[in-house]
């Protein structure tokens, strides 16, 4: 059975719902590309910077740490460091999402 003229009212609607949660989640990208989480490991001796669109933007490294017969020590460190900031980024944008819906 085909319904009327007045079921495309309702697919306006979804059309017009569709294109708002579009410009919000344009908005909420736009807003992540702004911010910026941190993390470190060794006790602050390797410290990052990740974006919101999970790009490592920043890695600090304490000059007590550089030292050649340590260089495993330092590698397990800034791995560490990366992979809490990535961790942290994406808990962000989820909770950023999370608003739009």
């Amino acid at each position: 059975m085909v319904k009327g003229i007045g079921g495309f009212g309702n697919m306006t609607g979804l059309f017009k719902q569709a294109q708002e949660m579009q410009a919000k989640l344009a908005r909420v990208q736009e807003d992540l590309a702004q911010k910026t989480v941190e993390a470190s490991s060794g006790g602050g001796m390797v410290q990052v910077t990740v974006t919101g669109q999970m790009v490592l933007s920043a890695v600090k490294i304490d000059a007590a740490v550089i030292n050649a017969q340590e260089k495993d020590m330092l590698e397990d460190l800034v791995l560490a460091a990366v992979n809490e900031g990535l961790r942290r980024a994406r808990e962000m944008v989820a909770e950023q999402m999370s608003k739009v819906t």
